[in-house]
């Protein structure tokens, strides 16, 4: 079952410490702007943060009604030089260099 999104109806307070890194950059999005709060830069994130750990479940959910399936499956899989021929060229497909054959046994 998939965690949902609690829609806030109270806010609490809670004191954190940030690196001075991260403090920076709240800091600055504030001061350009962007937020109109550090409070507002720190929910946007958690709300960033809730999407992805909801699609990260979600994927683990589907992973797992299509495991038992693919391991009796009968049909040959790919070897590993077919598969790094093919992360090769879709790395070259999106403007990067083919590596595949860096990996490859001689």
């Amino acid at each position: 079952m998939m965690p949902r999104e609690v829609p806030i109806t109270t806010a609490e307070r809670i004191s954190t410490a940030l690196p001075t890194g991260m403090f920076a950059i709240v800091r600055g999005a504030v001061a350009t702007g962007e937020y109109a709060s550090s409070s507002e830069v720190i929910r946007d994130a958690l709300r960033d943060w809730t999407t992805k750990r909801n699609l990260r479940q979600q994927g683990i959910v589907e992973l797992r009604q299509i495991w038992p399936e693919a391991i009796t499956d009968g049909a040959p899989g790919l070897t590993a030089d077919e598969v790094l021929n093919r992360l090769g060229r879709k790395c070259v497909a999106y403007g990067g260099r083919n590596l595949a054959g860096v990996f490859n046994s001689p």
